[in-house]
């Protein structure tokens, strides 16, 4: 939507209207129900919606729900475009992709999703993207209406001061978890394998044979970039692997392809897209040795010496966590897993605590195992995918379970602040669609009309 169109957002004038498609038969196949400004609802969006999977919880009447959440979109998206806010394509994809993914698992395969939605692969895709695209521009319009949302200690204290200890939230089942890890062993020959298919792609590239796009949708193996022809977001340094950001930084022309390069994740080709100062946008393709079954069972072998000699007391867990562990995020913290997280400023903050579904998105086999042990308890070996989608084998210590209890004061300050920044959010949010409401030029189809809206404002 661009901001000169929206010189149609007057003074509200918001009335119900009976639609010229509704004296028409009942087999129109589309019609306008609400107009926002310059921007229509049709009919169409609804029904869409209404048989998307993910609205399949939707509390309340849907064909008044979806049309004012669509509505109040529109109020955000007009003010994205005034704000000049952006979502980029390789964003929207991977999002997408993820989303199809997830539903085609729900369903049981393509085909059923087809049937479902009664419609191809293709055209799910196509209306997914449009959608995301909006959701993800009204998110961040969203995050910048409330960037400067604070509040402090005396505040949050006010707030749960008089409340009933039944009413505080229940706090999940939260543990704490030290692991050491082993990575198979990956023989010289195949490492040679993959960087020869590597510098094979290259000489396809560099010699018009095929492109990289093409390359990277059949060969690499990174599943964020695959489907966009290995490319990715705008980047700065840090925000990549040391190894791949040095040379791919280093790259000053698109028509080149760089050399073989190693990082945490395998093994990368990198062509230069566009540079926009300090940020960059590449398309790679990833390729990973494979690991032998043999080299899995051998560091399997030799975690279990090292766990029994633990549980002798010849060392301990942290000390083999220091000296032996080959995983870098936690070598330096004596085994100790620490869980990333946005805290309620919108900073990361770090914590050693993690609930069972967030240490389950981390690695799901990881999570089964802590699920079975007690406090103190080291595991037998077992074979993982660490967050690099590398193969490797771990032994995990429960170093504390803290059971699920109702927020304290002192126990979950953190947690407590959250609350009070997300209600003060909310509040900053509706009063901000309220004054939109006044401003901005609505009509409703009058079949459409009879509904408890969320924001009663729509109907004068």
């Amino acid at each position: 939507m661009k901001p000169s169109l929206m010189s149609a957002f007057l003074l509200l004038m918001c009335f119900c209207f009976q639609s010229v498609s509704a004296q028409k038969p009942n087999n129109v196949i589309d019609e306008v129900i609400w107009v926002v400004g310059d921007e229509a609802i049709l009919k169409s969006e609804v029904e869409g919606l209404r048989r998307d999977p993910s609205w399949s919880q939707i509390k309340g009447n849907p064909y008044c729900v979806i049309p004012e959440r669509l509505a109040i979109q529109k109020l955000f998206l007009h003010q994205a475009a005034i704000d000049s806010i952006e979502v980029t394509d390789a964003q929207v994809s991977s999002s997408v992709e993820e989303r199809i993914n997830e539903w085609v698992m729900t369903a049981g395969s393509k085909e059923k999703l087809e049937e479902y939605m009664s419609m191809p692969i293709s055209q799910i895709r196509e209306e997914l993207t449009d959608r995301y695209r909006d959701e993800m521009m009204v998110a961040k319009m969203r995050e910048k209406l409330t960037a400067d949302v604070k509040v402090n200690p005396a505040e949050v204290r006010r707030y749960f001061k008089d409340m009933a200890e039944d009413s505080l939230p229940l706090i999940p089942t939260q543990v704490e978890v030290e692991v050491v890890i082993l990575e198979p062993r990956i023989p010289e020959e195949e490492i040679n394998r993959v960087k020869e298919e590597l510098r094979g792609y290259a000489d396809r590239i560099t010699n018009g044979g095929m492109s990289f796009s093409t390359l990277a949708i059949l060969n690499s193996e990174d599943p964020g970039s695959k489907l966009q022809g290995g490319e990715m977001d705008y980047m700065g340094k840090a925000q990549l692997d040391p190894a791949f950001a040095n040379v791919a930084f280093a790259l000053t022309d698109p028509k080149k392809v760089s050399k073989v390069v190693e990082s945490e994740y395998g093994f990368h080709i990198i062509q230069l897209v566009d540079k926009r100062g300090d940020k960059a946008k590449f398309r790679h393709i990833l390729r990973k040795p494979k690991v032998a079954q043999a080299d899995i069972d051998a560091a399997l072998a030799r975690l279990d010496s090292i766990a029994d000699e633990i549980r002798k007391e010849k060392f301990t867990f942290e000390d083999a966590a220091t000296y032996i562990s080959q995983d870098k995020d936690t070598r330096n913290n004596r085994g100790l897993m620490t869980n990333q997280k946005i805290g309620p400023d919108g900073n990361r903050m770090q914590t050693s605590r993690f609930e069972m579904g967030e240490l389950a998105n981390n690695s799901p086999e990881l999570a089964r195992i802590v699920d079975r042990m007690e406090i103190g308890e080291i595991s037998k070996p077992f074979q993982m995918t660490n967050k690099h989608m590398k193969t490797v084998c771990a032994i995990v210590k429960l170093k504390n379970r803290i059971k699920a209890h109702r927020a304290s004061m002192s126990e979950d300050f953190q947690i407590l602040r959250e609350i009070v920044v997300n209600k003060k959010k909310e509040e900053l949010v509706n009063d901000w669609i309220r004054e939109k409401q006044k401003t901005t030029y609505v009509r409703i189809n009058e079949d459409w009309c009879d509904c408890e809206f969320e924001y009663p404002g729509w109907v004068k």
